[in-house]
């Protein structure tokens, strides 16, 4: 059976996926999605890691925003999909990439704990502006807070220097410049650009799984 792996960036959850999981499943394509929150780049890179281990086939790895430096340290990958994602080469992280929006910033609300959260409202705007408000609402609901760090981990090997890639361009991405999104391109195999904004496993999911779809083909 075909398989897909999607991962989420920060401050999402794995239910954030769900429109495209059950797209994909729908056409009898399996669909796992960790969860992240671990604490940690090691961490997460781990718990994605044994999500692709257990798997029979070599899956196609989505990886969306942050999830492109928890991918970029995980064998065993058929075909590497970065969606508006960090593709960090040796000794970078997604902290010293950069290319977050003013508008995200401006989002990022500081715990007492050292963890970060995002103000509902300026969150709507910057990764769910092209969403329709109702769907919108849904996804705000479901963000959730950061612990601190996760963003300044340096992945130890780089996956998409071993397999073939696909970067997908957010156009209209109202969180991570489209522009820093058409340099880190230029290291994937293949590009693809959508009028889309930052989510559009959100907004256009029908989008993804058309994709992987292809992608499986």
């Amino acid at each position: 059976m075909a398989a897909v792996v999607l991962v989420h960036g920060l401050y999402h959850r794995l239910e954030h996926f769900a429109l495209v999981a059950a797209g994909l499943r729908a056409t009898g394509i399996k669909v796992v999605v960790p969860e992240l929150h671990r604490g940690s780049l090691p961490a997460d890179t781990a718990a994605v890691q044994a999500a692709v281990d257990g798997l029979q086939e070599f899956p196609v790895v989505l990886r969306h925003s942050y999830g492109g430096s928890v991918i970029t340290g995980v064998r065993g990958a058929g075909h590497l999909v970065y969606m508006a994602a960090f593709v960090p080469d040796v000794g970078e992280s997604a902290a010293s990439l950069g290319g977050a929006s003013l508008q995200l910033q401006e989002a990022i609300v500081p715990g007492a704990d050292g963890s970060t959260s995002l103000d509902p409202g300026r969150a709507a705007d910057a990764l769910f502006g092209d969403c329709p408000e109702p769907r919108a609402a849904w996804a705000v609901d479901l963000l959730r807070a950061q612990a601190p760090g996760c963003g300044r981990g340096v992945p130890e090997r780089h996956s998409w220097k071993h397999a073939s890639s696909t970067y997908v361009v957010c156009a209209q991405d109202g969180a991570i410049d489209p522009g820093l999104q058409r340099t880190l391109a230029a290291r994937c195999t293949y590009v693809r650009e959508w009028q889309s904004g930052h989510s559009p496993f959100v907004g256009q999911p029908e989008l993804i799984v058309e994709l992987l779809q292809e992608l499986l083909a």
